[in-house]
Parts: C-alpha cells; sequence; structure tokens
C-alpha cells in the first residue's frame, strides 16, 4: 500500500523540497560546484530551516545508497524520483554528489550569500502567502470572478485570516525591497502566479506597493 503522509515525510519530505527545487531548472551538479537550483535550495533553507539541511543530507544519501527494492516498488511503499533530465542509472550518483555538497554547506557553513530568487521554487519558498495571493486571486480567470483590481484586493481581505493578510503586507514590502527593474518586478509576479496586468496606469512595483498600503490600513465598516 502507499505510504502514509507522516511515514513519507519521516523518510522522504526534506529529499522531496529538494527535487522540487529543480522544477525547471537542470540537475548539471558537479562535484565541484553545486547546480543553480540546489544553491537556491540552500541559500533559501538556510535562511528559513536551517535545521532541514541535516535531514535532506540524510535523506539524499539513504536513497542513494539504499535505492527502494522489489518489494516496495510492487507495493508502492517509495519516492519516485521525477524526471529530472538525467539516465536512470545515473541517479543514485546524482543524489549523493546532492548530499555531498549539503554536507560540505552545513560542515563550513557554506551559505550562499542572499540574493534575489533565481528559480521558480525559490520564489515561492521565499515569498509564500504572496504565490496563494496571485495564484489564487489574479490567475486568468479574475476577471470573470471580480469587478476588477480592487475587488479581488478587497475579496482577499475578508476572506483571509488577519494573520495571513499581514504576512503578505510583510512579503509584499520584502519584494519592494529587493530594488528590482520593472521588467524584473513582472517577472517576478509571474513566478508568483500573477497571470494578469496590474490595472491601468500602474507599473508592477507600483502596484504592489499600492496593495501593500491598501492591506496595511484598517478594514472599514464593511470590512474592505
Amino acid at each position: 500500500m502507499p505510504l502514509s503522509p507522516l511515514e513519507h515525510d519521516h523518510r522522504y519530505g526534506e529529499l522531496d523540497q529538494v527535487i522540487r527545487a529543480y522544477a525547471g531548472q537542470p540537475a548539471d551538479d558537479t562535484p565541484d560546484k553545486p547546480s543553480r537550483a540546489l544553491t537556491a535550495y540552500l541559500r533559501q533553507t538556510w535562511h528559513s530551516r536551517p535545521w532541514a539541511l541535516a535531514v535532506a543530507e540524510r535523506q539524499l544519501r539513504q536513497y542513494a545508497e539504499t535505492p527502494p527494492g522489489r518489494l516496495r516498488l510492487r507495493l508502492g511503499e517509495f519516492y519516485a524520483i521525477p524526471d529530472i533530465g538525467l539516465p536512470e542509472g545515473e541517479i543514485q550518483r546524482w543524489l549523493s554528489c546532492l548530499a555531498d555538497h549539503v554536507k560540505h554547506s552545513i560542515d563550513e557553513g557554506d551559505v550562499p550569500p542572499p540574493a534575489t530568487p533565481v528559480t521558480h521554487w525559490e520564489w515561492h519558498a521565499r515569498f509564500p502567502e504572496t504565490g496563494q495571493f496571485f495564484g489564487g486571486w489574479f490567475s486568468q480567470d479574475m476577471p470573470d470572478e471580480f469587478d476588477d483590481h480592487v475587488s479581488a484586493v478587497a475579496d482577499y481581505r475578508t476572506s483571509t485570516d488577519p494573520h495571513l493578510v499581514a504576512r503578505l503586507v510583510g512579503e509584499l514590502h520584502e519584494l519592494l525591497a529587493l530594488g528590482l527593474d520593472e521588467s524584473d518586478y513582472a517577472l517576478a509576479v509571474a513566478e508568483l502566479g500573477m497571470e494578469i496586468d496590474p490595472p491601468t496606469p500602474y507599473s508592477p512595483s507600483a502596484w504592489l506597493t499600492l496593495v501593500a498600503g491598501h492591506l496595511s490600513d484598517p478594514p472599514t465598516e464593511s470590512g474592505a
């Protein structure tokens, strides 16, 4: 039978996070240099969950050294490594390479310096509530669900726990603090799930500033 969620996380939870970091990225790690995807994983995990790095190293190495046997494969009690663009015969060597890089980072305190996110996974790991906001309220279906951008923001505010609204405001200020060019802000909000343009005449950063300010204001009697 398939693994329970608890057993999955115990055996493979952080391994899965590492693999997810490679979505849309090449698995081109070498013994001398971690890939762009692994560097992004290390940077964000050091910042937000440093204790998880030791778990990642253990799970990566265990999977590399003891891949699922025939019984587990037949019963479905295993983690299926998604297609990462490597031949099947190289997967175990690649996982060992990742484990070595994670171990080196821990042992040497080799922490990637702060930087603008460079992968889809890192954008969402760093700005999780912003991803929820854009993906849930500003998908391509937004014009069919709301009269305008203001209505969508008001709906988010009234239907979301105030603690999460406050978290979003903080993330928007952090996003603005990156000081990106407008073209890069457009790419950033797209990475975070926004599928429509900001309202006229606002640039992406100006609209982010407007939203952060609106959500920071005390709610009116109507809750908007």
